[in-house]
């Protein structure tokens, strides 16, 4: 397991305490796991993931990750629509592993944008890692 500071943590994302990362595309944010949250799963064998076109409300779960070590549920960090799955993931779980910032799960619409804004800083997540 990596150490906090050999964990990747960019700067231009936010965070949940629940180790899940968003970063605005446009009006969209892609929605994903962060470093910490692979290197703690270990080999990631398979991702569930909801169809395009689900709605949830924020901090609903919406999927989960498959390790040889364990199953983790997935929770939103902001409510909305599905309009994309890394379908990518399907075939290659352990993408996540590779890259967890490169490779996204989902894409969603939000229905209130200001709810990314209640997210966790890099400094602030960093802190919680502390913890």
């Amino acid at each position: 397991m990596k150490e906090l500071s050999e964990l990747n943590l960019p700067e231009d994302v936010r965070y949940t305490d629940d180790h899940e990362w968003a970063t605005a595309s446009g009006d969209t944010l892609k929605i994903g796991v962060s470093d910490y949250a692979q290197d703690q799963m270990g080999d990631i064998v398979f991702v569930e993931m909801p169809e395009v076109g689900d709605t949830f409300e924020k901090g609903d779960e919406f999927g989960t990750l498959e390790s040889v070590k364990a199953v983790s549920e997935l929770y939103l960090p902001v409510g909305g629509e599905i309009v994309a799955i890394n379908e990518a993931l399907e075939d290659g779980p352990e993408l996540i592993n590779e890259d967890p910032y490169t490779n996204w799960i989902v894409e969603i619409k939000p229905s209130d944008p200001a709810e990314i804004d209640q997210l966790l800083s890099v400094d602030a997540y960093r802190e919680i890692l502390k913890g």
